[in-house]
């Protein structure tokens, strides 16, 4: 395999599981959905803003960048419905309602991941060796996520 597909593989396997560790730390189960602060699909479009600026991209790289975004908005309303149908019965919900409601959001996550990994790639490839290493930086520090996303993480690396 050349340099620049493996380079891609590796960063599909990244994402999905950056993509997995938020989803699992923000929806698992017992987590309290309804003391999160804000919309989320205005922190949809924090992040999407967030990404763009670091990730410098450029006027040639916006209708790549814009499919990204696209996807993943369309990503988060799929999941923002499921979440608040979890947060809608979440007090009459028992034990295997949780646990489906649970797999419902897991399983709308990994299609959407499908969905941003090869639009993704394609703008990963179009990227300057400088932007690919930002890109690399953002994904492996966990710095697309939201603060909420990052205490979470950090709190299950101590245990």
């Amino acid at each position: 395999m050349n340099q620049s597909g493996s380079q891609s593989n590796h960063l599909g396997v990244r994402l999905l599981a950056a993509f997995v560790l938020i989803f699992t730390l923000a929806f698992a189960p017992g987590v309290s959905l309804a003391a999160e602060k804000g919309d989320h699909k205005d922190r949809t479009e924090l992040r999407i803003q967030d990404m763009h600026a670091k990730l410098n991209i450029t006027a040639a790289q916006e209708e790549q960048w814009s499919k990204v975004a696209q996807t993943m908005r369309d990503d988060a309303s799929a999941i923002d419905v499921l979440v608040q149908a979890r947060m809608a019965h979440s007090k009459d919900m028992t034990a295997l309602d949780d646990l489906k409601s649970y797999g419902e959001i897991a399983d709308a996550h990994a299609e959407g991941i499908k969905k941003l990994t090869p639009v993704f790639a394609v703008l990963y490839d179009s990227m300057s060796d400088p932007q690919k290493l930002a890109a690399d930086n953002l994904f492996r520090r966990g710095e697309h996520m939201s603060a909420r996303h990052k205490q979470g993480r950090k709190a299950s690396a101590k245990n």
